[in-house]
């Protein structure tokens, strides 16, 4: 897909660091992470699988990405161990000209209102990417969540 050139030329394996905006603490955790960016189906779908960890314990995580022609609108299907646990947050919103996958979804608060999730996935130049998401809370307010940095493996 045409929208969705930039990012796949960032397939490859990368390195550095996840900084998560820790929401038991409020202090941030920066740890080291892994990425691997891979084409699927003809190039039809991007597959952003990643590696981090929470105090001492290993998570992963992977971003499915999408281009739907018409509507002309971006799909992040989006799974983590730590996040997500056993669910899928579905995404949706735009490919900005820069080639910046900027998407939102939403997750359930029980018994209050569903918050909102951002991400943001730039593909930079070709050797950097980077991945920021934000939590929304019902009234609009964002939050870094995460924000993972990563440059080209060297193998």
């Amino acid at each position: 897909m045409k929208q969705l050139d930039r990012l796949a030329g960032c397939s490859g394996r990368w390195q550095g660091s996840n900084r998560l905006h820790d929401p038991h603490t409020g202090k941030p955790e920066d740890t080291a992470s892994t990425a691997v960016l891979s084409s699927l189906l003809g190039g039809r779908f991007l597959r952003l699988d990643y590696t981090w960890s929470y105090q001492g314990t290993a998570q992963e995580g992977s971003l499915l990405v999408g281009f739907q022609a018409e509507p002309g609108r971006a799909t992040v299907h989006w799974i983590d161990s730590w996040h997500m646990a056993d669910g899928v947050l579905a995404c949706e919103g735009a490919v900005e000209p820069d080639g910046t996958i900027a998407v939102r979804g939403s997750y359930a608060v029980p018994p209050g209102p569903d918050w909102g999730w951002r991400i943001a996935i730039r593909p930079g130049d070709g050797s950097a990417l980077e991945i920021v998401m934000h939590n929304v809370t019902p009234g609009g307010e964002e939050a870094v969540a995460v924000e993972a940095t990563y440059k080209r493996a060297n193998s």
